[in-house]
């Protein structure tokens, strides 16, 4: 009997996980420029519409992008290990075998 006990809230719960219904999101539209706007509003497109490829604005995308990244994020590292607090060799052993503390 206890073993039943035991087993009854696991099995209510991958029950109720395994009923539920799964949700979905709500489409989304464009609008003549290729934005995504809600559906509905003032100069939205049909669900479904999407702007022709040679009518989208250029990508910003230029090819210092990436360089720039990389610039950023060794910049942060190197500030990472200046902030660093300074390393005072606590817990080493001294040359003569004591122990420093």
């Amino acid at each position: 009997m206890a073993a039943i006990r035991s087993l009854t809230l696991p099995l209510f719960a991958a029950a109720m996980l395994f009923t539920a219904s799964s949700a979905s999101a709500a489409p989304t539209c464009q609008d003549r420029k290729g934005e995504t706007v809600r559906c509905g509003t003032v100069g939205a497109m049909p669900v479904g519409w999407s702007l022709a490829p040679d009518q989208r604005p250029a990508s910003a995308d230029t090819e210092s992008t990436p360089w720039l990244s990389l610039i950023a994020l060794v910049g942060g590292l190197f500030a990472l290990i200046a902030l660093m607090p300074d390393f005072d060799g606590w817990g080493d052993v001294e040359e003569d075998g004591e122990d420093p503390r």
